[in-house]
C-alpha cells in the first residue's frame, strides 16, 4: 500500500468550506459536535463526516471527558502546508518584483523618447 501524501490529504480536508468554517471555529479553542454543528444547516451525520476527514488529515483530534467528546485544533499539518506554499509566494514576490523592474524601466525609456520629441530632436 502507498504511503500516505500528508499535504495532498491537508488540502483535500481544506478544499471544503464547510471544514475549514469547523477548524476556524476550533482555533478560537476546544468545542464539542453539537458546538460545532450549530452553525450549519446540515444534519448531524454530515457534520461526523467533515469531522471524519479532518481528523483523518491530523488537523483534529476528538477526546472523551466524561460524557462530553471534545474536537480540539491540531495545528501542524497546516504549518506544513503554510512551508508548501510559502514557496510559491516567494516565487511571485519575486516575480512581481522582476516585472516593477521591467515597468519602471519601459517608462524611464517613454519618458526620455518624449523628452527627445518634445525638444525637436
Amino acid at each position: 500500500m502507498p504511503q500516505l501524501d500528508h499535504l495532498s490529504t491537508t488540502f483535500a480536508a481544506l478544499a471544503d468550506p464547510t471544514r475549514r468554517a469547523i477548524l476556524a471555529r476550533l482555533s478560537q479553542g476546544e468545542a464539542s459536535v453539537a458546538e460545532l454543528a450549530q452553525p450549519f444547516e446540515i444534519s448531524a451525520p454530515a457534520i461526523t463526516k467533515h469531522l471524519k476527514v479532518l481528523e483523518k488529515a491530523g488537523l483534529i483530534t476528538r477526546g472523551r471527558q466524561a460524557q462530553w467528546r471534545p474536537c480540539k485544533l491540531e495545528a501542524a499539518p497546516l504549518q506544513e502546508a503554510a512551508g508548501f506554499i510559502e514557496q510559491y509566494r516567494q516565487f511571485w514576490e519575486q516575480s512581481l518584483d522582476r516585472l516593477d523592474a521591467y515597468l519602471q524601466m519601459l517608462q524611464a525609456q517613454e519618458s526620455i523618447k518624449n523628452g527627445e520629441q518634445k525638444n525637436g530632436k
